[in-house]
């Protein structure tokens, strides 16, 4: 996979962006269906699924295929294929790794005491449940240059009670900071089917806010931030400090384009070939038809 990664790196590289990449293992939410499908649940094997592994012996949901509980041995290989994920990455020309520790992956299972029920040195204590976490970013901070930016991305809260929850959050970021994390990506929930969660406008923006004050390190924010001033104002008043988009970037790939548009900083490069669109403006010639 590294030299077709490689090509879109240079090319990202190219229109003056840097490249990053997010190493994750899905845990017990592996083997699952394509969301687009419209199916719930495991794969059958039958249908090319397989076993799926975890800290505990403790499904996602009734529609999901129980996990195979890790040995203590096989932990150890996951850190060790957390390490090779980012040595390919480095070589493929990747300036940014980000640890996804969140979502209910396989990190998360382990932090959170909904689905590790563990009696060893892996589980059951909140210094024992952040284990992993801890070993698999010093690992890899080993082996990613100091230089070179390492994100993790955490769920602050699980949502639920007796969940893993943001006093936590902020403990491990300041253990994460220690092992020389440079910003904690802060998003919410994934590790339960019955989260209540309140979403709205912003609504995980606290969980950064309190991060970057109580754990005195950088902090992400995430999650229907959707409009320019929304964004600005949440940088501004240190909530967070980066601003991360995802399904608006999908609506609207030139969001920060014409974020910078909207905001007055009038500083953006647009691409050659869409400089005559830049602006909402501009009218339609009878010329614009015929190109």
């Amino acid at each position: 996979q590294i030299a077709p990664l490689q090509r879109i790196t240079r090319f990202i590289t190219a229109q003056g962006g840097v490249p990053g990449i997010q190493l994750a293992h899905a845990g017990r939410k592996a083997s699952t269906y394509r969301p687009w499908l419209g199916k719930q649940g495991s794969v059958k094997l039958e249908e090319g699924g397989w076993q799926p592994v975890g800290p505990s012996k403790i499904a996602f949901d009734p529609q999901h295929t129980p996990p195979r509980e890790l040995t203590h041995d096989e932990i150890q290989d996951v850190i060790a294929a957390f390490v090779a994920s980012t040595e390919r990455a480095l070589r493929a020309g990747f300036k940014v790794v980000e640890i996804h520790a969140a979502h209910g992956y396989l990190l998360h299972q382990f932090l959170s005491p909904l689905s590790n029920q563990r009696r060893d040195e892996y589980g059951s204590s909140f210094e024992n449940r952040i284990r992993l976490t801890l070993q698999v970013v010093e690992a890899v901070r080993k082996v990613w240059p100091a230089e070179l930016p390492l994100f993790v991305r955490v769920s602050a809260t699980d949502w639920v009670e007796d969940g893993w929850n943001p006093d936590e959050t902020v403990e491990l970021a300041r253990r994460l900071r220690g092992l020389g994390v440079d910003l904690i990506d802060v998003s919410s929930g994934g590790t339960s089917v019955n989260a209540e969660i309140p979403t709205g406008p912003g609504y995980q923006t606290r969980f950064a806010e309190r991060v970057r004050k109580e754990s005195e390190i950088a902090t992400g924010t995430v999650g229907m931030i959707t409009e320019p001033a929304q964004a600005e104002h949440i940088l501004r008043t240190g909530q967070a400090d980066i601003i991360f988009l995802a399904r608006e970037l999908l609506r609207d790939p030139y969001w920060p384009l014409h974020a910078d548009d909207d905001l007055g900083g009038n500083k953006a490069t647009w691409p050659a070939q869409y400089q005559r669109a830049t602006s909402r403006a501009n009218p339609i010639h009878e010329s614009d038809l015929r190109d």
